[in-house]
């Protein structure tokens, strides 16, 4: 090594220079990269794999069970430290590379940062093809890799040293970046990963990523002013964007100045805590009765970091007054104009600051404010009737699992949940009572996220409690990161509500006249036949057989011993409960607004008949907000 240079291989200078890379926001630096998961092969074996073990290397390994896994606990890392610290995640050619496609995806679309390295075929071509490569006809700079590419917010395929500097930058650039966020892609062709090179010493040094705090434009915070000043029922949508600019106290701020009340989306519930008297709990589809009635007659909505999903406007069905106008505060100006919204292109907290600066001593009429008060404190007792049992020794329904474990938690617990009917049951039941103890993941709602993330997430929050509530089909999707949790004695707890079937997706079914077709689990008699019997499958064991303790509850009363005991184990520790019959996977109360899942217009069964008579009533409902 000269005095300006040092000589490394580009997996060596790549994981030097992420150790140097850090975030600052509000005056709080954090490393950028902390770790690296990894799962080895050729491609990154003798690459990565052995930068990793090289004396000086500044970067902590996880050791991972399935790539896409491995994605996913960066991601639940990602999120629970506020987007100022990720991971990478590293892979070996061919199905390790592609298994990567659904984690990145879920990173993108929800806005997270994760560095992928996935191994990639030789640049040099010593042998054409080789082990796992894709040969396509008319090019011949294609990998599997490249399919990655439209779920990156960032790509580049690095085939020669040199150019990874000017990749590694922008890569960066990008996953520190809070309007750009998401999967970042360098794929790493294995001879140039343990190529050596001279690289220049001021690529390693010391780098701060700033994350922007944008203050929106003068023009049109006067213009999102003027609106809500002339509003009469004005509601507040908090997205994750609240969360991702540390708004809370923001937000909380503005809500009491103005006594304007605020629903929440999934990712953004917590933003207020569940007892706040401007709180109304989620929205849409899956949302409260208090926020979805709200919603309907609301003349202007101020939208905070949310990207108006199907299921936060129920399909366009649930902004129901003529004049509603719509005010988009969003760091990402593409997000900012969804619905025809006034634009206020603004970090969530600055904005919030600027307007309630600016609104004065505006406030909502006292009557608004003292009839969904009131509509607030019915929807609680609708929610205590669902969390209530009537037989301590009864099965409990999925609503009383959530209920016994609102009475056990504090605001320390994390509950992690993705997929299934249980997104819709916590978004309408949960009491949220911190600012991060809400974790579903529904922008991409991806089964088997829910035990990886939990990983990620404890190596984040070390000694909070932190709960993977699945449900039986998402638990078989991906089970495998228990063993990373046993290993890393990570003591995670996983709650597996069994209802023998794709209940969730069974109940869309009937609803679409599709009959429950294909989502129950049944025994297949020896003369072919289905008997309508659960699978003789016992998920506690194989749980118990990848390590974790596991406990059986079988009544309400055994859950409650079940649930406290496992929040104080100090190991991986599985509650493992079978809920009331798959006709009732939720109970109480239903859905409060629409999702629009097309029925066939034509059919001979009644039931896909008369669920098209009833599409047919409900779309009429939609419209363009323009």
């Amino acid at each position: 090594m000269s005095g300006t240079t040092r000589r490394l291989t580009t997996a060596q200078a790549l994981l030097a220079f992420l150790s140097r890379q850090y975030t600052a926001r509000a005056g709080l630096e954090q490393r950028l990269i902390t770790a690296t998961w990894g799962i080895f092969g050729h491609g990154n074996v003798a690459g990565i794999g052995q930068a990793l073990l090289e004396p000086g290397s500044d970067m902590p390994y996880h050791q991972g069970r399935n790539e896409q896994a491995m994605v996913h606990a960066a991601v639940g890392y990602a999120r629970q430290s506020g987007r100022l610290s990720a991971h990478a995640v590293t892979t070996s050619i061919g199905p390790g590379a592609t298994n990567l496609v659904t984690g990145a995806a879920l990173a993108t679309v929800n806005h997270l940062p994760v560095l992928l390295l996935p191994g990639d075929v030789f640049a040099s071509r010593p042998a054409d093809p080789v082990l796992q490569q894709l040969e396509v006809p008319y090019a011949g700079d294609v990998s599997v890799n490249d399919c990655l590419r439209p779920v990156s917010r960032y790509f580049d395929r690095i085939t020669r040293p040199e150019a990874l500097i000017p990749a590694a930058l922008a890569a960066v650039s990008v996953l520190a970046d809070p309007a750009r966020t998401g999967a970042v892609t360098l794929a790493l062709p294995q001879d140039v990963q343990a190529e050596a090179y001279d690289w220049p010493e001021e690529f390693f040094r010391r780098r701060v990523w700033h994350v922007r705090a944008q203050e929106p434009d003068p023009v049109e915070l006067d213009e999102a002013v003027a609106l809500l000043r002339a509003a009469r029922r004005p509601l507040v949508v908090a997205g994750g964007g609240v969360h991702h600019a540390r708004a809370e106290d923001a937000l909380r701020r503005f809500a009491e100045r103005t006594g304007i009340p605020v629903a929440s989306t999934q990712a953004g519930k917590g933003s207020l805590p569940y007892d706040h008297p401007r709180d109304v709990g989620g929205i849409g589809h899956t949302g409260t009765a208090t926020a979805d009635a709200l919603a309907r007659e609301a003349d202007v909505v101020l939208g905070i970091g949310t990207r108006w999903t199907d299921f936060t406007t129920a399909s366009s069905t649930l902004f129901q007054n003529p004049s509603v106008r719509f005010i988009g505060l969003n760091v990402n100006g593409a997000d900012a104009h969804k619905l025809g919204a006034l634009q206020l292109v603004a970090d969530a907290r600055a904005g919030l600051e600027a307007l309630t600066d600016a609104l004065g001593e505006h406030r909502v009429a006292p009557a608004y404010a003292t009839a969904y008060g009131q509509a607030k404190a019915a929807w609680e007792d609708r929610v205590t009737a669902a969390y209530t049992p009537g037989d301590e020794d009864a099965r409990p329904t999925q609503a009383q699992v959530l209920g016994v474990l609102d009475m056990l938690v504090t605001g320390d617990d994390i509950l992690i949940n993705a997929a299934g009917s249980l997104p819709g049951d916590l978004h309408k039941l949960w009491r949220t009572r911190s600012r991060d103890q809400y974790h579903v993941e529904y922008g991409y709602s991806c089964m088997g996220y829910e035990i990886p993330a939990a990983i990620g997430v404890a190596l984040a929050a070390p000694g909070r409690p932190v709960w993977a509530l699945v449900g039986d089909g998402t638990y078989l999707m991906n089970p495998t990161e228990i063993v990373t949790a046993v290993q890393e004695n990570l003591p995670i707890k996983v709650v597996i509500l069994q209802n023998h079937g794709y209940a969730s997706i069974g109940g869309l079914s009937a609803s679409v006249g599709g009959e429950r077709y294909g989502t129950a689990y049944r025994f297949k008699a020896p003369d072919g036949t289905y008997t309508g019997e659960p699978l003789p499958v016992d998920l506690a064991a194989n749980a118990a057989s990848l390590g974790m303790a596991v406990l059986r509850p079988k009544t309400v009363r055994d859950l409650r011993e079940a649930l406290a005991a496992a929040r104080v184990a100090d190991r991986p520790t599985c509650v493992y409960v079978e809920t009331e019959t798959a006709d009732t996977v939720s109970g109480p109360p239903p859905a409060q607004a629409w999702w629009d899942v097309p029925v066939a217009e034509t059919a001979t069964r009644s039931s896909a008949v008369e669920a098209r008579e009833e599409y047919d009533r409900q779309v009429a409902a939609r419209r363009r907000h323009l």
